[in-house]
Parts: structure tokens; C-alpha cells; sequence
């Protein structure tokens, strides 16, 4: 069924440019025009957040904050092994899969550790990243409170999850 899904979705794209008199292939080159220039938009916001976000992990900076707080995730219910990952996904998707890679080989796939490495990696967000590519395309210059806000969200939720863990 899988091999069919996107000849039938090229044929529905083709049948309702017919339906609506529009040309499929001039539409076609005006969305690569604006993905294109989408992209020499965002360009310099993504190479400067992906800079910052390498020096934070190459520096050691992750580590040594997620062994800072290891105290505080032990009295909330957290493995401290999962510490640097739940600090490293919001900023690094690339980083952040290298530390689950290595949760799971130190510790297996369905140990506790690593069921809620899952959780973390699996219901988390890149928020910086996303952050960047929303707020440079939009007119929203002011961000007051929503990093702040993403961030909360996000640890509650990796400390929910792996505190519902425990029951399952």
C-alpha cells in the first residue's frame, strides 16, 4: 500500500490543479522559488543557532549542567544518566541522538533508563531550532515569554513521562 501513496498523491495534485484550471507545473517552480528563497531567508538565523549550539556541547557546557542539577532530577524521579539528554534535546536534535545512541547502549532499550531516554527524545522538541525558523519568518520581534514557556513545557513534560513510567 506504501508504494502507492505518492503516485495516487501526485495524481490527486495533478487532478485538482485540472479541476481548478491551473497550470500544475508554472505552481510547481513558484513553490521551489519561495522555498528557495525561504531558505536564503532563514539561512543566517539557522547557522548561528547551530553554531551556538555546537560550542554548548563541544565546550563540555551540557555536561557539566546536567551534572549541576543531578541532585534536583534525582528528587523529582530522574535518572541522573538521562540529565545531559534532557538538556541537549531543546538546543540539538543531532546531539541529543547521540546521547540517547549511548543511553541505549549502556544501559539496553527497555530498561528503565532507557525507556525514559525514549521518553525525553520522543516527546520533546528542538525549541531553539523551531524557535528560530518560526520567529525569523514572522513578524513577531518581541519573544518575552515563549522560549521561557517552551522550555517549562518541555522538562514538565520529561518529568511527567518518566514519572508515569514507573506505573507501566
Amino acid at each position: 500500500m506504501s508504494a502507492y501513496i505518492i503516485p495516487i498523491l501526485f495524481l490527486v495534485v495533478l487532478a485538482a490543479s485540472f479541476i481548478r484550471r491551473r497550470e500544475p507545473y508554472s505552481g510547481f517552480i513558484g513553490g521551489a522559488r519561495q522555498a528557495v528563497d525561504l531558505t536564503i531567508n532563514v539561512f543566517p538565523y539557522l547557522l548561528a543557532i547551530m553554531v551556538a549550539v555546537e560550542a554548548f556541547r563541544v565546550s563540555g557546557a551540557s555536561a557539566y549542567l546536567a551534572h549541576a542539577v543531578e541532585p534536583v532530577l534525582a528528587k523529582v524521579g530522574l535518572p541522573k544518566e538521562v540529565a545531559e539528554l534532557m538538556f541537549l534535546r531543546p538546543v540539538s536534535g543531532a546531539g541529543s541522538l547521540a546521547i540517547l545512541d549511548g543511553i541505549y547502549k549502556n544501559y539496553g532499550t527497555d530498561s528503565y533508563i532507557g525507556r525514559c531516554a525514549s521518553v525525553i527524545y520522543g516527546s520533546s522538541e528542538t525549541v531553539f531550532y523551531v524557535a528560530t525558523i518560526y520567529f525569523s519568518q514572522s513578524s513577531v520581534r518581541r519573544l518575552r515569554y515563549a522560549i521561557p514557556v517552551a522550555l517549562v513545557a518541555t522538562y514538565t513534560g520529561c518529568i511527567v513521562g518518566c514519572a508515569l513510567l514507573k506505573f507501566f
